[in-house]
């Protein structure tokens, strides 16, 4: 089975030195395709990450952390792999970009038939996201099953201070609370 990460933090998942392009083209040469392969690769990903084939040419330093983080997907997807694993890929971003990021990241899912493991502690984001949920608490599974189920109904007290923790938007203030 063919596996790719993205790392939790987009400013530092990247090679300062390496151009956008070399760093999402390094797993197809890494595997063996000429340049000229490579670089059609990376133009097409990076415009399936809604970027400019013109951003090959840039250094990390020169984008925002949302794009970054896109550029992070591109350089996992470019393989073609078959799981996915998301760490955190949303926790240093702000809101809005939190939420291009995840449906980029639910419509690759579905155009690539990826199986994707997304770690996070953003429990509204897992609704979004997942289909089944895995609770775990102190590395060990606490509480599994379909994401509506478990986080409507949770039988385990770890997953039931979770969600009671979680801030939620008061519709009448439109402040935080809990």
């Amino acid at each position: 089975m063919r596996i790719q990460y993205v790392f939790q933090n987009p400013y530092s998942s990247l090679n300062p030195r390496r151009t956008i392009g070399d760093s999402v083209a390094r797993p197809l040469i890494l595997a063996g395709k000429s340049a000229k392969e490579a670089r059609t690769a990376v133009g097409e990903m990076l415009e399936r990450v809604s970027l400019t084939a013109g951003y090959a040419a840039r250094y990390p330093d020169q984008l925002s952390g949302g794009e970054r983080q896109r550029v992070a997907i591109a350089r996992a997807l470019v393989s073609r792999p078959e799981l996915l694993i998301c760490d955190e890929v949303t926790s240093a971003l702000d809101v809005l970009v939190q939420a291009a990021i995840v449906d980029l990241l639910a419509d690759l899912r579905r155009d690539f038939g990826l199986s994707m493991v997304f770690v996070t502690h953003n429990l509204p984001l897992v609704r979004s996201i997942a289909e089944r949920v895995v609770v775990l608490a102190d590395g060990q599974v606490v509480e599994a099953g379909p994401t509506d189920v478990v986080l409507a109904s949770p039988e385990q007290e770890y997953t039931k201070r979770l969600l009671a923790d979680t801030p939620r938007l008061s519709a009448a203030t439109g402040g935080a609370t809990g």
